[in-house]
């Protein structure tokens, strides 16, 4: 299960979203977003997988990060992307969640092969296994297996809805 891979950070008074300039320094994340806004809008995967190398993100031979990708601007380096993957336009890599009483860090994982399709959310602490298929339009909360195929709000096994 996601959960038990990633750190919880309890705050009391505010929200947790206020508390982001404590977890991340402003100056990192002005940097991050510059060099994340330039990935999103390239369209030469070379440029972009080099960019995304800057920010401390793992990328595999071949990978395919599609046109207006978000990646999360606080903590980019807890992305790992492995060879030869597709993530579908629009789709939104979050290392992060802001809660109300606690914040959460994560590795999200995308293991080799697995194709995510256009408007997906993944969450922190999650692994997307080998060969795994993603449909679009997914929330991906939780570990998607090895070869599956997987999508809705939340993910589910669609191959066993059959």
């Amino acid at each position: 299960m996601a959960k038990r891979r990633y750190e919880v950070h309890p705050v009391s008074g505010k929200n947790s979203l206020r508390f982001w300039p404590d977890a991340v320094s402003p100056l990192r994340v002005i940097w991050n977003f510059t060099i994340i806004s330039l990935g999103r809008i390239s369209p030469s995967f070379h440029i972009k997988n080099f960019l995304y190398r800057l920010l401390g993100v793992k990328i595999g031979q071949n990978a395919s990060v599609g046109l207006m990708v978000m990646l999360d601007i606080f903590f980019p380096e807890t992305i790992e992307i492995g060879d030869n993957v597709i993530i579908g336009y629009n789709t939104t890599l979050l290392g992060h969640e802001f809660l109300k009483d606690e914040w959460r860090k994560g590795k999200i994982v995308i293991e080799k092969d697995v194709v995510i399709g256009a408007n997906c959310t993944v969450l922190p602490g999650v692994i997307i296994g080998e060969g795994a298929v993603v449909s679009a339009m997914t929330l991906v909360n939780r570990d998607i297996p090895p070869r599956s195929f997987y999508g809705g709000v939340p993910a589910r096994d669609l191959r066993a809805e059959k």
